[in-house]
């Protein structure tokens, strides 16, 4: 019994000419020579794809949601950082030095048990912060959630703002 192996050779298709095949060298771009100058066969960086959009409309819900979570971040911080500066005022002896001038300056016996902290003291102070950050955080939102109606508005009529966009290498 003798067995039989026959070879089968898959080429790729071509047109056929000597030096087509796939380990043949790469040939150059057909264009034209010139001579004295050599030819550059190394492949050129591909450039960044561009896309131009336009922005048409903006959800003015997701404005106005996005408006008051950053809002609320802002008032804490608002409260936070005003907290913090009270209490570094108090501990450099702020409040004691003004006390102490305004009794040595005015004198008298009406002034001796005056105190500023009773006029701006820690509690009124963060409680009027947080008025205030409060009614930030109701115009702020409101505020971003209009301007999201105008902007809708004025780009149903102009077009909206063009944007490129383009990938990185």
């Amino acid at each position: 019994m003798s067995e039989r192996v026959e070879e089968t050779v898959i080429r790729p298709a071509g047109d056929g000419a000597p030096g087509s095949g796939p380990g043949a060298p790469a040939q150059p771009p057909s264009a034209p020579v010139r001579p004295g100058l050599p030819v550059d066969t190394a492949p050129r960086p591909r450039s960044p794809r561009r896309a131009r959009l336009r922005l048409t409309r903006i959800d003015p819900w997701s404005v106005m949601k996005t408006a008051f979570l950053l809002s609320i971040a802002f008032a804490v911080v608002t409260v936070v950082s005003v907290a913090m500066v009270w209490q570094v005022l108090g501990a450099a002896g702020v409040w004691d030095s003004i006390n102490s001038t305004i009794q040595e300056s005015i004198g008298g016996d009406d002034v001796a048990g005056f105190q500023i902290e009773d006029y701006v003291g820690t509690s009124r102070v963060l409680g009027f912060t947080m008025l205030v950050a409060a009614i930030d955080v109701v115009l702020i939102t409101a505020a971003a959630t209009l301007i999201a109606f105008l902007y809708n508005m004025s780009a149903a009529l102009l077009g909206g703002v063009e944007i490129t966009l383009a990938e990185d290498n």
